[in-house]
């Protein structure tokens, strides 16, 4: 028998689906998963809803050609009449309609108990990103529920502008296995020391600065600083690139924050008395060719991450190679040219590019095409252009913690080779940080071969 998930909702948490609203001017009673064969008419009357109060609740509905599609998502507001609490708001402890036969099931004692406190509104561009990986979250909790998982949901709607200390004041927060959360660095002293009292595990999804990280062993932190990030790739170039000559291009663009990883990797080079040359996009072609070697691989390093420094750099190299057939020459990237694949795709391969990062959207696999495809089903709109992409990067976080809870209980540390679980975009490697919580250290060089194939070589 197939075990129960239930999606508990609070506030406004899928504004965005809805339209524009104050952080607590409404309160919506949940989420309905369209059952095969259901109609606006009968999911309304299920409620003691009007039609029209369901339709104002999910305006997707007045579009032109609109169907109620078998496993979509839509919004159940509350009755017009009824009294709803939107200044202290509760989560509305109300199963989904679709996913239980009984409205008043138990909820079981095996259940893992997940909390999302995020900005989950669509006031600004926070609460539109965060609803959207909390769709990936719901996602991926859905996917878990047919390999048997019972997981209970409960997510809080935390704005910049709020005070997190009501949240955590509902005795739903306090029994959460883990949390998700937050966005804001001013609600982390709050937070890191309710999970420490109540002995529950914090996942910091996103990049905020939380001191607390390394004192509390309950915290994990996923997001990587520029510093750690550096520090690993630098560590993983001078053993993958041993022999090669380094060849730094001085791009002109003040506006470049790579430096960090420039100067550092040139310590390391310096340290280890390994010979490197400079040069600069404004040499010309002669000077410009002084810098290569003849007789090594020549690891290209531009110290920007820009588009168009890039297309000029690329320029100089097809001069180069022109005049230079014999020129063995791989360029070293930011993580920031995974957004200009489209437009460098060709030039990637034609110079064995390697690009570092923590993640890898590949929008070319069954994977992610098949969740692409559900989550259009779902909520009636493509995710975001961005990288990463959010809902991808929720349902990863997701997947990542529900199986290593299930598996280890609150001993889950995310280390390496405790999961099974393939990512579709955003692998995880947790270590700990001294006596305190855990860090993500995961890198990937995403590399592109001439005989052009990518490939992604995890570290």
């Amino acid at each position: 028998m197939n075990k129960k998930i239930r999606y508990f909702l609070l506030a406004v948490m899928a504004a965005f689906m809805v339209g524009t609203v104050t952080a607590q001017s409404q309160t919506w009673r949940e989420i309905h998963k369209v059952k095969k064969k259901e109609t606006i008419f009968g999911i309304a009357r299920q409620y003691g809803l009007t039609i029209q109060e369901l339709v104002d609740a999910n305006p997707e509905m007045n579009k032109p050609g609109y169907e109620l599609k078998k496993d979509s998502y839509i919004m159940i507001p509350y009755a017009k009449g009824n009294k709803v609490e939107t200044q202290t708001p509760q989560p509305q402890l109300q199963p989904v309609a679709s996913e239980v036969k009984q409205p008043t099931a138990k909820k079981s004692s095996n259940a893992i108990r997940m909390g999302i406190m995020l900005p989950l509104h669509d006031i600004n561009g926070d609460g539109r990103r965060m609803v959207e990986y909390y769709r990936g979250v719901l996602m991926a909790c859905d996917s878990l529920r047919k390999q048997g998982y019972d997981i209970d949901v409960h997510a809080w709607n935390t704005p910049d502008n709020e005070d997190i200390a009501p949240v955590l004041r509902d005795k739903a927060a306090s029994q959460c296995d883990f949390i998700i959360g937050p966005l804001y660095s001013k609600q982390m002293a709050q937070l890191s020391e309710f999970v420490t009292q109540n002995d529950i595990r914090l996942i910091i999804p996103f990049s905020i600065n939380a001191p607390q990280l390394m004192t509390n062993r309950n915290i994990f932190q996923v997001y990587q600083s520029a510093n750690n990030f550096n520090e690993l790739v630098i560590e993983q170039f001078l053993k993958r690139f041993e022999g090669c000559h380094p060849v730094f291009v001085d791009c002109n663009d003040s506006t470049s924050t790579k430096g960090i990883f420039t100067f550092g990797l040139r310590r390391q080079l310096e340290m280890k008395g390994i010979a490197y040359d400079i040069t600069n996009l404004k040499s010309s072609e002669a000077n410009f060719a002084k810098s290569f070697s003849k007789t090594q691989t020549n690891i290209v390093i531009l110290n920007t991450g820009r588009s168009p420094e890039l297309n000029v750099a690329i320029a100089k190299l097809n001069g180069l190679t022109a005049t230079n057939p014999g020129l063995k020459i791989t360029l070293f990237g930011y993580t920031d040219w995974l957004m200009y694949t489209k437009q460098q795709l060709d030039n990637f391969y034609k110079y064995n590019t390697y690009i570092p990062s923590a993640f890898y959207y590949n929008a070319l696999t069954s994977k992610t095409l098949r969740i692409e495809q559900k989550y259009r089903w779902n909520f009636h709109q493509d995710m975001m252009q961005s990288l990463p992409r959010f809902a991808l990067t929720g349902f990863d976080h997701a997947m990542f913690f529900l199986q290593g809870f299930r598996k280890y209980g609150k001993d889950f540390t995310g280390a390496v080779g405790s999961l099974n679980y393939e990512p579709v975009q955003t692998p995880l490697k947790f270590e700990r940080i001294g006596n305190g919580g855990l860090r993500n250290r995961f890198l990937q060089f995403i590399h592109y071969l001439p005989e052009q194939r990518v490939e992604a070589i995890l570290f």
